[in-house]
């Protein structure tokens, strides 16, 4: 029971390497460094031999190599935020230490080395999700403001009373909030669509409750909470024939597999840099680009201006129209040296592993007596996030977490994730979360069923 009570300690490790007796690995024609693999190493098949992509890209990452509380640090909340690789921590250094200025406007060297990589970063933020221009990329706070710059700056332009926004049960907050204030200013309505049997949203029913009335569908891709992956193609389609826009909340998916906006149609999409391995402290919105040009500013000050005067003023074009004030500078190259890193591995390879993982920690978890797992099961038709929402029964999610935490230095989430409407519609007020990216292995997916098991039987010795 004392240890149980322990306060958290840290102790920092050197990256093992995958092969402790070698200082490289050949893989096919390639030769790769053991203990920090770079970007190029990853470029090969991830599955080659016994080295998996999780193997390959964990020395890229420092923070994974330490104790916490006496134990291996076992990182499983992705879905909340990612850790970042050297490569996104080095280009953060050298902007503050190199040629931190300010952007746009300055004509010294240093503000004009600032603007190149602040604008290199839009351009490979579009680049990434193949926007056709980098100014449909506003740089944003992250995706809740992201989602609040549509509300207020679409939204209360464009909604009149009576109009219908369809949205799931699934959203996360950031999703339902803004549009439940602007509702109440507009008069517009929110229908909410719920669950099938198989906990994932019913599209049948989606589809059905668009009609001309509907002006808005707010949905996400993949989902926080149940790890479905919503049809966004299809949406489009069906919301485009009756006039409809869609914003898609990619918070969840541009991290972990390929998103091409020109090809799902979508008219606004949302993501945020800390869950793609960049900084905190920035997002994006895309936006089509006749919809941005429409829209008037979100927030006022410098920098989204075209002239001041008196009485009133007049406003630059998109992007600098919704990006007011001094912006995220070092934030945004970090986002771009973090794209840069993702896109040398590839993010088909990255959703091809994370597959692999997902049904891994899927069927481990749903092995485990008394655990209920939330969301769809994975199958030869529809896969599965690699993530796993649930609850063990007569226990609740922030002992198991903590219990994790403390004696085997597992982390993962508890809590309603944000999504508080999905759990009362699963009939619960919180869940525990175990949540994979591509620097993950199956050797962290057992050791987290061990931890559990052992957390299991703690708990149970009290009854």
């Amino acid at each position: 029971m004392e240890s149980i009570l322990k306060f958290p300690s840290f102790k920092f490790l050197s990256p093992s390497p995958i092969y402790p007796t070698c200082p490289s690995v050949r893989l096919g024609f390639r030769r790769f460094s053991c203990s920090a693999p770079s970007s190029a190493a990853v470029e090969g098949d991830s599955s080659v031999g016994s080295v998996s992509l999780g193997h390959l890209t964990r020395p890229d990452f420092p923070i994974l190599h330490q104790e916490v509380n006496g134990s291996k640090l076992v990182y499983l909340d992705n879905a909340a935020t990612s850790q970042k690789p050297t490569v996104v921590l080095k280009a953060l250094q050298n902007y503050y230490e190199a040629y931190n200025s300010n952007v746009h406007r300055g004509v010294h060297y240093l503000s004009a080395k600032a603007t190149d990589g602040y604008e290199l970063a839009r351009k490979k933020v579009a680049g990434f999700i193949n926007a056709s221009d980098s100014r449909e990329i506003i740089f944003t706070r992250n995706a809740t403001e992201a989602i609040n710059l549509v509300a207020y700056s679409w939204g209360l332009s464009n909604l009149r009373p009576e109009d219908e926004i369809v949205l799931t049960v699934a959203e996360h907050h950031s999703a339902i909030v803004p549009w439940q204030l602007v509702a109440q200013k507009t008069g517009a309505i929110l229908k909410f669509i719920s669950l099938t049997e198989h906990e994932v949203p019913d599209i049948e029913k989606l589809k059905e409750t668009i009609t001309r009335k509907t002006k808005l569908l707010v949905v996400h891709h993949i989902s926080n909470v149940l790890a479905s992956v919503l049809p966004i193609y299809d949406i489009v389609h069906w919301a485009h024939a009756v006039g409809a826009k869609v914003l898609v909340d990619a918070c969840q998916s541009v991290p972990h597999m390929v998103v091409d906006v020109q090809r799902l149609d979508a008219d606004f999409l949302v993501a945020s840099s800390h869950k793609m391995c960049g900084p905190t402290g920035i997002g994006f919105l895309y936006g089509k680009s006749d919809l941005l040009f429409t829209m008037p500013p979100f927030l006022g000050g410098g920098e989204m201006i075209s002239d001041v005067f008196l009485d009133h003023s007049t406003f630059a074009e998109p992007p600098s129209r919704f990006e007011a004030g001094t912006p995220a500078i070092g934030e945004a190259i970090g986002l771009g040296a973090a794209i840069d890193y993702l896109s040398a591995i590839g993010m088909q390879k990255i959703h091809d592993y994370e597959v692999e993982l997902a049904n891994y920690l899927y069927e481990s978890l749903h092995s485990v007596a008394g655990v209920r797992v939330y969301g769809p099961a994975p199958s030869q038709t529809a896969f599965r996030a690699a993530l796993c929402s649930f609850n063990v029964e007569n226990i609740h999610p922030t002992d198991i977490a903590t219990f994790l935490d403390q004696q085997h230095g597992v982390a993962i989430r508890s809590g309603h994730h944000c999504a508080q409407p999905l759990h009362r519609w699963l009939g619960v007020s919180a869940s525990a979360r175990a949540s994979l990216h591509f620097y993950n292995t199956k050797e962290d997916v057992d050791a987290f069923i061990h931890a559990l098991l052992d957390t299991i039987n703690f708990f149970s010795s009290f009854k």
